[in-house]
């Protein structure tokens, strides 16, 4: 099976379970992508002021809060397939504006394909470059 394969049938079986929209209030954290996706520690992201075209990476561990900006975002999971499946990685996030009427993400968001699922906001964006 292809990478692409993979990661669309992933998205496919996440959508009927928790849905890859934005959405208001954040939902339960569903399963992993696979079940033999392997959970990590650290999440790796790179997020973009479009703005001031100033990127900047943040790296810390799931569960930990980071802020940037107007943004609040937290990695509730990070995953990464087993060594005989090509490389990637996927973490389920929480990304908040704290200013109001401002699109929110709560979903999972994947490494080599973050078009997949992203955030879609005016001034940033986010993406994930790894988990560790």
């Amino acid at each position: 099976m292809t990478r692409h394969a993979i990661i669309i049938a992933l998205v496919v079986a996440l959508a009927s379970r928790a849905g890859l929209a934005q959405s208001p209030s954040p939902p339960a954290i569903p399963a992993p992508p696979s079940a033999i996706w392997q959970a990590r520690g650290t999440v790796d992201l790179r997020v973009l002021d479009k703005v001031n075209a100033r990127a900047v990476s943040l790296s810390g561990r799931v569960g930990q809060v980071f802020k940037y900006g107007f943004l609040t975002i937290t990695a509730r999971s990070c995953v990464v397939p087993p060594p005989d499946i090509p490389a990637d990685s996927a973490a389920f996030l929480d990304i908040v504006d704290s200013r109001p009427n401002t699109p929110s993400f709560h979903a999972w968001m994947f490494a080599s394909d973050p078009a997949i699922s992203m955030l879609e906001h005016p001034i940033y964006d986010v993406r994930l470059t790894g988990c560790r």
